[in-house]
Order: C-alpha cells, then structure tokens, then sequence
C-alpha cells in the first residue's frame, strides 16, 4: 500500500499454506513482502509509522490505511523500549517539565545545542532525576558538562550543582522578562480596578492600548502621529505611553524597571543588569517579589547575559508535545507517548 505517492494502491496476499504428511503439521509459505507468520505488510507498516510522524490519532491512522486501531497501537508500541543512555553526555544542556499523563508533569533534557532529545521522565521529582544521571552517567561524564539552561525553578539548581559540579547554570533569558513584565501588568490591572471612571482617557489608556507597554522603547515612535481605537484621538506611541503612565508614579517606576532589565539582557549587558537590581527601591508592588526573586539567583541571571544559550529549543519541543498530546486526546500511558514522541 502506497498512500504518500499517487493513488493509494491495495495488495490482496493469499500465501499458500503445506501440509506434512509426516508430522502432520501445517506451514505458510514466505514472502518478503510480509514477515514470517504475519499478515500487514512491511509498506503498510512502514505508513503507518509515517503517518505517526505527522501527529495523527491511532483512530485516524487505522482509517487511512484500512485496518483495526489495534493493528495500529501493535505496529506502534510494539517492543518499543526508552533509550537508556547517551555514548556520550553532551556539554551544554537545556532542563524543562510539561504536563504529560493524568496531569501530571514529566522532565525532559535535552542538547542545548544540537537540539537533540536526551531524556524524558515521568516525574519531576528531584530525586528521580538525580538517580538517572547518577546511575547512567560516571561523576567524570557529568562534570564535563559546562553549562545547564533553566528557568526559573529553584529545585533544578540544588541538584544540578550535585549532578554537574563544573556546570554553569543558566537562567533563560525569556523567563526574566517574562517575569518582570507580569509583574507591571499584575499592578497595571490593580490600578484599573481603582478607576471609578471607566471612560476616562487615562484608563482606556491603559485597558485597551496594554501591548504597547510592553513594546521595546526602541521601537516606539516619537515623532509620526497615529489614530488609536478606544481614545478616539491622534498622538504618538510615546505621548499615550506618558499619558497611561502619569496616573500613578509606582506604575511608572515598575515601566521603567522592566524595560531597564529588557534592555540590559538585549544588549547583554550583565554589568547594567546588576545595576538596575541592586539599585531598585521596593514601591510595595508586584514587582518587588519579581526583583527579590532575581536577586537571589543574581550569578545565574547575570550569566544569561554572558551566553547565548536559551531555552528557546526545549521549548519549542514542548510546544510540538503540547499540539502532539491535543491532537491525539491526550494519553493514558507515559510509554506510549514517549514512542509518539
């Protein structure tokens, strides 16, 4: 059956089958086409696996090639096994979690790199993940790693001291900005609700214009006039940038923060980075939990800046698990969607 070139074509197999008078037993006769003692075809199965790859349920596969959803998950899962160690650890690695089978969530590592999968565990637990690498990989192996990007889950760094002790840990630079912009939304939305006057300019300012805020300063222009919904008036990006801004100096002082600590990281300067965290003045908002947080983590922020590295690949992955996982209506068992993946 060949269903990716042309029409799809159906190959009927009557195998002839001998009887021995002797032992009085029977036996079939072989083909290369099909495999000793089976019935689907090796093209069929080698479809069924293609179809795999491009994220189909076992349902849909099964009606695209014209057999049972068992067939399918035999074809599938059958004596598939994880892989159990790499020849060799590779030096620079990428840590994350997402949520995998009956709500739980899974580890996965991979190469910073060359964006190879390393591991997937059904857990996050910090202990589970230790005893991989330590039973898996010599204490010489795991201190030629140099470098291990993560965001921002302290669990992570208390054990990848122990596993990596040469490693340099790196918190992802999406994380940071990340956190310092949820920050200034998570007090902007507290002084909306303290408007009384919904209609007021300053409040629609800051409602219905709130991506601007987050806009690279520059990027935002100063001189050329536009129309903006909801204002119902003429002016520059950064005049209703001033405007929503002029409520409130806490507000202000949150905006430029986050843009400060952007910036620096953009331009990956650690020196203003560690500038602008040791010299931030707490205003009791939102934003003093976010600098407190990076405070503490401030070597392995700085170090964000030092590399280019990111977290940017193992996220991606999970964003093709994620679409993998809906697609399919979920899984029930972890082997299963570790082979689909």
């Amino acid at each position: 059956m060949d269903i990716f070139n042309g029409p799809m074509i159906l190959l009927y197999l009557r195998k002839q089958r001998y009887f021995c008078k002797s032992c009085q037993t029977t036996c079939g006769a072989n083909t290369p086409i099909v495999e000793k003692n089976h019935s689907l075809t090796r093209g069929l199965k080698s479809a069924v696996v293609k179809l795999a790859k491009q994220s189909l349920p076992v349902t849909t596969i099964a009606k695209l090639v014209g057999i049972s959803s068992s067939s399918v998950t035999r074809i599938l899962y059958h004596d598939f096994q994880r892989p159990q160690r790499l020849a060799k650890l590779p030096e620079h690695l990428c840590f994350d979690e997402f949520k995998s089978v009956a709500r739980s969530y899974s580890f996965i590592a991979i190469d910073a790199q060359k964006h190879n999968l390393i591991s997937i565990l059904d857990d996050r637990l910090s202990k589970n993940i230790c005893a991989y690498f330590e039973n898996r990989y010599s204490l010489e192996e795991r201190s030629a790693v140099k470098s291990v990007v993560i965001d921002l889950n302290a669990n992570y760094q208390l054990f990848i001291r122990r596993l990596f002790p040469h490693a340099k840990i790196i918190i992802d630079r999406f994380h940071i900005v990340q956190l310092v912009n949820r920050a200034f939304d998570q007090l902007r939305v507290t002084i909306l609700k303290q408007q009384s006057d919904k209609h007021n300019r300053i409040y629609k300012a800051l409602k219905i214009n709130w991506r601007l805020f987050h806009q690279d300063t520059e990027k935002i222009n100063r001189s050329k006039t536009q129309y903006f919904r909801g204002l119902n008036e003429y002016m520059t990006q950064q005049n209703l940038i001033d405007l929503g801004l002029s409520t409130n100096s806490k507000l202000k002082y949150t905006y430029e923060t986050a843009h400060q600590i952007q910036e620096a990281i953009k331009k990956q300067d650690s020196k203003k980075l560690r500038q602008v965290l040791t010299n931030y003045q707490k205003q009791q908002s939102p934003m003093d939990t976010s600098i407190t947080t990076l405070k503490k983590n401030l070597k392995y922020v700085s170090n964000s800046c030092e590399s280019s590295l990111s977290n940017g690949p193992i996220e991606g992955i999970n964003r093709k698990i994620k679409a993998l996982k809906r697609i399919c209506y979920g899984f029930k068992n972890m082997d299963h969607f570790y082979a689909r993946m």
